[in-house]
């Protein structure tokens, strides 16, 4: 659930501009807080814009991303890039309900507390933390301790796009486009700078090279014979959840529902289930 310090920093952006989605690291004045309860907070959540919200998840996160950067060499981009994508800007059900910013599963190491969700399957078991730091920190051992994320360890200078790439081969994520959702949310938002970059990395060359593919490739059926067997879509720029229903012949409550969404928002890169 939310933290205090989750909520003052919350509130501290909510007069920062979100014009651009570049990362501004100002923080200004905020009102008092002290007295509002947790519903109220998420409530405040679901009223500002994924932009805003990324925005928010970054001032409030980055400092964790960089210390597990300085501890365990893992690019602070890649896990913020990460964490946002996983935890839907820290709005999903797992990041609110459970601490879990990166939709680790058990497996049969975690001895820790659990919670279950529907997923790939339903009802699959997934780790729960005390806070968001917990989160991270398991975050960065559950790639340290594993053999077949070693590689990623060798890669010289934290070349986030490298480490995209590396991670999608290594099977973190099924998604197809999982590496080109989070060099496009590094360079959306300027992530790179997190690492202490000056310059973003040049992606197109390496991920040609890597054949991987799209957003765009992946989230549009070749033709109408095949949107029946769609089970997800990956929401792009001009989406909306009704123009999504009626793509794919389903109604927008029932959308909503399979998704466990309650307003109408929606953000790029966002993975809906369909069926």
């Amino acid at each position: 659930m939310l933290n205090n310090k989750s909520i003052i920093f919350l509130l501290s952006l909510i007069f920062l501009s979100c014009g651009s989605n570049k990362l501004s690291y100002e923080k200004k004045n905020v009102r008092n807080i002290e007295n509002k309860s947790s519903k109220s907070i998420e409530r405040f959540f679901k009223s500002m814009s994924s932009k805003e919200r990324t925005h928010w998840y970054v001032n409030t996160y980055r400092k964790i991303a960089i210390n597990e950067m300085r501890k365990y060499s893992i690019p602070a981009s890649i896990t913020m890039a990460q964490g946002i994508l996983e935890s839907n800007s820290g709005m999903g059900s797992l990041a609110m309900k459970s601490n879990n910013h990166f939709g680790i599963k058990c497996h049969k190491s975690w001895r820790g507390k659990k919670v279950y969700h529907d997923d790939d399957k339903k009802g699959e078991c997934f780790r729960k933390y005390k806070n968001p730091e917990k989160s991270y920190r398991d975050h960065s051992l559950f790639l340290v301790n594993r053999d077949r994320y070693g590689d990623l360890f060798k890669i010289k200078g934290g070349n986030y796009v490298k480490w995209a790439i590396g991670l999608k081969s290594a099977g973190y994520a099924t998604d197809p486009s999982y590496a080109q959702k989070l060099i496009s949310l590094i360079d959306r938002y300027e992530l790179w700078k997190l690492d202490g970059l000056k310059k973003p990395i040049k992606s197109k060359k390496e991920l040609k090279q890597k054949n991987v593919k799209s957003v765009e490739d992946k989230s549009l059926p070749k033709n109408k014979d095949k949107i029946s067997n769609i089970k997800q879509y990956v929401v792009k720029k001009g989406d909306t959840l009704f123009s999504i229903s009626k793509k794919y012949n389903v109604s927008l409550s029932e959308l909503k529902k399979i998704n466990k969404i309650q307003s109408n928002e929606i953000s790029v890169g966002q993975i809906l289930k369909i069926k």
